[in-house]
């Protein structure tokens, strides 16, 4: 931001209009230190708020524990901001308070209003991300943060601008909270009507343990060192990993995620791949089934909850054996039931595509509108 907006405007850094506080932590083995009457926030904290304003932190320390410290108190009125990855959480707030190293508080001067600052600040993320350094963990340092270039109109025109953007902002909330409460009726949706035609008991419906229906076996091992960039979909235990130049399972298959955080996610493929032992591919069945409706149904049983944790989430045949899978015996009434889901799906696709293109809209919208503001554009 070069240019001045417009007459009586001044282009500052931070440190010229603000003073910049760093955080600290207390020694955490020292139990003295925490439960006190100090109010304490962390970037976690931060992250998990709603709204702009905070009077009241999860975690309290104690004024031994301040002391025990480098942080210190900010007066109420000040922006705080996390400083350590994830950078950019701010707050304004409400009563003093002190915070961790991950954070900085900026105390503003008689000539910045605090929640004009707050908004250049929301306004400005990923300016403060560019800013930031480091190789374990992105921080943003003090003396980065103080070189930050600031427009300062007097002071009541700031507050003009907040109260448009505070309004303005307000309605922009509103509008995408109601995009989102869509979003999630449509998925919910989805699943009250997969769980009505996957859960009917009716006659000619059985109930077999899965293990009494087919097996599972993994697929062969593939790094992606020995991976050849080629045709063919490589899928591991989390989906698509990569491309091979070989397949090594072709056809109409229903594979499942073995290890990883997405482990027991089942897909129906109708084309040929490379399976890694990541996953598996279900194998010597002892029923008929419409492949793409078994998929439906074992994610409908959601697989991942059985699997064994360890330092990766795994899934076996062991694991699953006794899962009671309850489904139609007539092949066609299951591809009846995996059209009409499929349909379904599609459907929501599209509602989800179109609530999601209208979520980033509000996003895009609401960034233009700060930018609007600190560029005197706001009338």
């Amino acid at each position: 931001m070069k240019d001045l907006p417009t007459t009586g405007w001044t282009l500052v850094a931070l440190s010229d209009v603000a003073t910049v506080v760093n955080g600290g932590t207390p020694k955490s083995k020292v139990a003295e230190y925490w439960g006190g009457d100090v109010q304490w926030l962390t970037p976690k904290d931060m992250g998990q708020m709603e709204g702009r304003e905070i009077s009241e932190t999860p975690r309290t320390i104690t004024q031994a524990g301040l002391k025990g410290s480098s942080a210190r108190l900010v007066p109420a009125g000040s922006v705080i901001l996390s400083t350590r990855a994830p950078i950019g959480h701010l707050a304004i707030n409400a009563a003093p308070m002190a915070f961790n190293q991950g954070c900085r508080g900026i105390i503003p001067s008689e000539k910045l209003d605090p929640v004009y600052l707050y908004h250049f600040l929301d306004m400005s993320r990923d300016l403060l991300n560019e800013l930031g350094s480091g190789t374990t963990f992105k921080e943003l340092s003090a003396t980065n943060l103080k070189s930050v270039e600031i427009p300062i109109p007097p002071l009541e025109e700031q507050q003009r601008i907040v109260a448009i953007l505070d309004e303005a902002l307000e309605g922009l909330a509103r509008a995408r909270a109601h995009a989102e409460a869509n979003l999630q009726n449509a998925q919910d949706l989805f699943e009250s009507l997969r769980f009505v035609m996957l859960s009917e008991q009716t006659e000619g419906w059985e109930t077999h343990p899965l293990a009494d229906c087919f097996r599972l076996k993994s697929g062969e091992n593939l790094t992606a060192k020995k991976m050849v960039p080629g045709p063919f979909p490589v899928y591991g235990g989390n989906g698509i990993a990569g491309t091979h130049d070989a397949c090594n399972l072709t056809g109409d298959n229903v594979i499942i995620g073995r290890v990883g955080a997405l482990c027991g996610n089942a897909r129906y493929i109708d084309h040929d791949i490379w399976l890694t032992d990541n996953a598996f591919k279900v194998v010597n069945y002892n029923f008929d089934f419409d492949h793409r409706f078994l998929a439906y149904l074992l994610n409908f049983k959601n697989l991942r909850s059985l699997a064994r944790q360890a330092a990766q989430p795994v899934i076996s045949n062991s694991s699953l054996a006794d899962l009671e899978l309850t489904f139609p015996a007539s092949v066609e009434l299951q591809a009846e039931l995996a059209n009409k889901l499929s349909d379904a799906e599609t459907k929501l696709e599209d509602i989800k595509k179109k609530y999601e293109a209208k979520i980033q809209d509000f996003g895009d919208l609401r960034q233009s509108l700060l930018q609007k503001a600190f560029a005197g554009e706001l009338t």
